[in-house]
């Protein structure tokens, strides 16, 4: 009985190892039939990886470039390297800085430019901050509630009493200005 056992064993052995040879014939054949196309996948991987590895480090010394232009013209606000570098190498960036130098000189001419960027923050504080410049009334979406404020506070001193009311009723009472606002509509009762 022992004898059929070992033989039986020896047979489920050779046949599980038959199994193994035989996946190991047709991954053969899958291989040497789609080898080419196997290998340019793994060509096509490598070369992504590479690519958008050499991508990012290009985009982050760019961005590295920059920034210490950003640096220099923080010290040096009339360094025309800087801000060619700047522009060049980060719009965005670059327009900030027009931003803030217009606000701190007051030019209207550069914020009225600004106020054409595709930016739309930098838009319209450009517009906000050109139109408090000049005593004028503007529509923002940033300063909603200030430039209603202004527009009251205009409009009050234009004598429009009614516009300036209904300005400052716009103002939501949870406002930071509803204060301001609470203050211009007792003066717009005194200008009755």
């Amino acid at each position: 009985m022992s004898i059929q056992d070992d033989v039986k064993f020896v047979k489920k052995e050779l046949s599980g190892d038959e199994k193994i040879l035989e996946s190991a014939f047709k991954i053969e054949e899958l291989y040497k039939k789609y080898k080419f196309v196997i290998w340019g996948v793994v060509a096509a991987l490598i070369l992504a990886f590479a690519g958008k590895t050499a991508m990012d480090a290009m985009h982050e010394a760019k961005l590295a470039e920059a920034n210490q232009a950003f640096l220099i013209l923080q010290t040096k606000a009339d360094d025309t390297q800087a801000l060619q570098t700047l522009k060049e190498k980060n719009p965005a960036l670059f327009e900030l800085f027009l931003y803030t130098q217009a606000v701190k000189k007051k030019d209207v001419k550069a914020l009225n430019t600004l106020a054409g960027s595709s930016n739309a923050v930098i838009a319209d504080s450009s517009k906000y901050v050109a139109a408090t410049l000049e005593n004028k009334s503007s529509d923002s979406k940033l300063y909603k509630e200030l430039a209603l404020l202004e527009s009251a506070y205009l409009a009050i001193k234009a004598g429009d009493v009614k516009s300036a009311r209904s300005k400052l009723e716009l103002i939501d009472e949870r406002s930071s200005v509803s204060m301001l606002a609470s203050l211009l509509k007792h003066s717009t009762l005194k200008a009755k």
